[in-house]
């Protein structure tokens, strides 16, 4: 398997915006090959902004890669453009091979 993060720096006051361009856009995932689980995640408030994160779980890095390029993925970011001083900095991506699961 294969664990996809970004994590997002939300500037304070912004965080409704964020959510709402979130939970409001299709994220195009359901029925990609190899696609298991997304999630959305809001963490902790910091001084000058609160962190965010998407994480989806993926049958295999080569899943996530076909995602990637796919039809689907344009179409899941085509309408993701973020207001203006939404984000501190660019989101960060961050990709992970599960070693081990338990449940």
């Amino acid at each position: 398997m294969f664990i996809a993060m970004n994590r997002f720096q939300v500037t304070l006051g912004r965080e409704g915006d964020f959510e709402e361009l979130w939970l409001n856009r299709d994220s195009h995932l359901k029925g990609v090959p190899g696609f298991i689980e997304f999630n959305l995640l809001k963490g902790p408030e910091r001084e000058d902004h609160r962190l965010y994160s998407s994480h989806s779980i993926w049958a295999s890095h080569k899943a996530f890669e076909s995602w990637t390029k796919s039809d689907a993925f344009k179409k899941a970011h085509q309408g993701a453009k973020p207001s203006p001083f939404m984000y501190i900095g660019s989101p960060k991506f961050e990709g992970f091979e599960v070693l081990q699961k338990l449940s």
